[in-house]
């Protein structure tokens, strides 16, 4: 079994301007999200809630880590 298999590569993209982020694993995507517990929820229903949202290294933040959302109103227009 190699390596990806068993420790699978999740990034959580930087936030589009409405503050949702796409989390990904590989290629695929697994959902978007638009606040920290939608990321556990997309993990959980892809079988990947061994995973410690928070704390765990096999998640990439881009663009801030689990505490960045902003949203649409914090751009400015």
């Amino acid at each position: 079994m190699s390596d990806s298999a068993r420790h699978p590569h999740i990034v959580v993209h930087s936030p589009a301007l409405d503050g949702s982020r796409r989390v990904t694993e590989g290629d695929v995507t697994l959902g978007l999200a638009s606040h920290l517990d939608d990321v556990v929820e997309i993990l959980r229903l892809a079988d990947l809630d061994r995973v410690e949202v928070e704390e765990d290294d096999l998640i990439e933040w881009q663009g801030g880590g689990p505490e960045d959302w902003p949203g649409l109103s914090e751009h400015e227009v």
